[in-house]
């Protein structure tokens, strides 16, 4: 498991303290990533001056030490010109309604009878890809993403590391979830949603990803005991998904009912992260200052 030292908070930080955080998580996970570039000083206005190049500390830079032991490469990324990750589309455009086709299991995974996690909305898809490589043997990985560009860069860097357990899609997961997971030969453990695009304005919440339709189709085929993990930094977001698994309460149960170790806040919310690794738009939320709102459920026995 990563080791990752979190900046939750519910107010603001400080531009100052903020970088002082920065630093302290650099030396948290890299102790000697520091060494003389870097320095805390209590005079200094910036309070983290790298000594050589004076480049102040950015979330871009914890998500690569995040990510650092997947040793991406950028090639691909100057091939497709800039990728931004927040941008959002519309999932009900027509160009969007198409299922995706179903692929070969056979040729996506080296053995696709393994449990299956699927991410919804997998980003630039470094977080499926450093758990992948944490569990080569032991599960798939299924990245569902509707930006074409960060899937085509998700699949060369799967290429790159040379994995066999995970498979990135060009995919409204609103329209093909169900066909996918219907076909796939083995058992679907593990559901996540992390950090979906928010649609702000009211009249755009039918653009949100988690909907009836979706979760009924994520119940049906979730294995008894699976898990759906659902997470944003978006208070809004995470209670309309939040409300939408709790109806569920007959078929899914919150995780810390089944392991009462697991701690929540007095709002129900998980406390930590329960991956191991932290997504990039988790890492940038934190380092703004922002909440998590965090919910990990369980399919009961039975269904």
């Amino acid at each position: 498991m990563a080791s990752s030292l979190c900046l939750n908070s519910c107010a603001a930080v400080p531009g100052a303290a903020k970088q002082i955080l920065s630093s302290l998580i650099l030396l948290h996970k890299f102790p000697s990533s520091l060494g003389h570039k870097y320095c805390i000083s209590k005079s200094s206005a910036s309070l983290s001056v790298p000594i050589t190049d004076k480049k102040e500390i950015r979330s871009t830079d914890l998500v690569a030490l995040e990510y650092a032991d997947l040793n991406l490469t950028d090639k691909i990324s100057q091939e497709l010109g800039h990728v931004r990750i927040r941008q959002h589309v519309n999932p009900l455009s027509s160009s969007f309604s198409v299922p995706a086709p179903v692929p070969n299991w056979d040729e996506a995974f080296k053995d696709p009878t393994l449990p299956l996690m699927v991410d919804i909305g997998s980003g630039s898809g470094r977080f499926l890809l450093w758990l992948a490589k944490q569990n080569p043997d032991s599960q798939n990985y299924l990245g569902l993403e509707i930006r074409a560009k960060l899937v085509k860069r998700a699949e060369f860097w799967v290429k790159e590391l040379a994995l066999s357990n995970i498979h990135f899609m060009f995919a409204n997961a609103a329209v093909s979830f169900k066909q996918l997971v219907s076909t796939y030969p083995g058992p679907l453990a593990l559901v996540s949603i992390l950090c979906p695009d928010p649609h702000f304005k009211k009249r755009h919440h039918k653009r949100r990803v988690v909907q009836t339709s979706l979760v009924n189709s994520i119940l049906t085929r979730l294995m008894p005991e699976g898990k759906v993990f659902i997470q944003s930094d978006v208070v809004d977001v995470a209670e309309d998904m939040r409300k939408q698994f709790d109806e569920e309460s007959g078929v899914l149960q919150h995780i810390d009912t089944v392991d009462p170790s697991v701690l929540c806040d007095n709002e129900g919310w998980l406390l930590n992260n329960p991956m191991g690794i932290r997504t990039e738009r988790e890492i940038h939320a934190e380092f703004e200052g922002a909440k998590i709102y965090r919910r990990l459920y369980q399919k009961r026995k039975g269904y």
